[in-house]
């Protein structure tokens, strides 16, 4: 009975927000203002009669109230509650446009991290059902806050997309991410953050067979003092001598040993205890000599 009397205060609420909000002959205008604070309490009823899908409607339509009334930040408030509800009913396609619209009032607002953090609650919850979606909504978040200096900001959704190119098996992706997190890392002073990333990208080029992208990058990121000088890069550095040599079981004991590939983001750690992966002594006869040496860091 209590969920049904939820539910008739909920649609009452809705039949007086549109009546307030249709035109006819004897009516020449709307209340926008009363209309919408309608909508967000028929949402709020709604929900708690437990029927989403009339609450994201509600949602949707509180929303389009706010925009009305020039309210960009509480309409797109009132949007990511309606993603919230349209991924709890299996509406993916509602999910990517919803969420993506409230990122760009939150940006006419002038609010990049709020704008951002929409399009990661956007990837979110696509993972499972459209992860190339996700991908892209990570990709526009990360950018909106590189574009505004923000880097820092980004560092969860850095994590989040490099993740997600791991589970799609698209290995190259996800070191191409990590190195972007070191260097949104090094713009941002994050020294440690900075390392971590550049390892764990080294660790995927292993884990996918691609030693000679290993020790290129490898080679690259030590022109980097940060990194160079860092603890992570004799990991890396011990790491790649028992792939040159051949040597499956120092590659196992160098991980087996090494306190800060344990330290490293889950998923990386997860990949690193299956090296090698591959045909050692094969890798390290095909890949060309890039010179590496003991005195390559300091």
């Amino acid at each position: 009975m209590a969920a049904d009397a939820k539910l008739k205060d909920a649609e009452e609420l809705i039949k007086k927000a549109n009546k307030l909000t249709k035109l006819s002959f004897f009516k020449w205008s709307t209340d926008w203002s009363s209309a919408t604070a309608l909508y967000e309490q028929a949402a709020i009823a709604f929900k708690l009669a437990k029927q989403p899908d009339k609450a994201k409607d509600s949602y949707e339509r509180a929303a389009e109230g706010q925009e009305r009334l020039s309210s960009p930040w509480q309409a797109a408030k009132n949007l990511e509650a309606a993603g919230g509800l349209a991924k709890e009913l299996g509406k993916f396609d509602e999910v990517l446009d919803i969420y993506r619209r409230a990122s760009s009032l939150y940006g006419e607002c002038g609010m990049p991290q709020p704008s951002a953090d929409a399009l990661a609650k956007g990837a979110r919850a696509l993972e499972e059902a459209n992860p190339d979606e996700a991908l892209k909504l990570y990709l526009d978040s990360c950018e909106i806050l590189e574009d505004e200096g923000k880097e820092q900001m980004a560092f969860e959704t850095y994590r989040a997309a490099m993740s997600l190119y791991l589970k799609q098996e698209r290995f190259l992706d996800a070191a191409n991410m990590l190195l972007r997190w070191g260097l949104a890392a090094d713009k941002s002073k994050a020294v440690h953050s900075q390392s971590k990333a550049y390892l764990s990208a080294i660790i995927v080029y292993l884990y996918a067979h691609d030693l000679k992208q290993a020790e290129q990058c490898y080679n690259d990121c030590s022109q980097v003092d940060a990194f160079a000088n860092n603890e992570h890069c004799s990991c890396a550095f011990e790491l790649l001598r028992a792939y040159r040599e051949g040597d499956a079981e120092g590659i196992k004991h160098a991980v087996k040993s090494s306190s800060l590939i344990s330290h490293l983001d889950h998923m990386i750690v997860r990949l690193a205890k299956q090296l090698p992966s591959g045909d050692v002594e094969a890798l390290a006869s095909n890949v060309d000599n890039l010179n590496l040496a003991d005195d390559d860091f300091t």
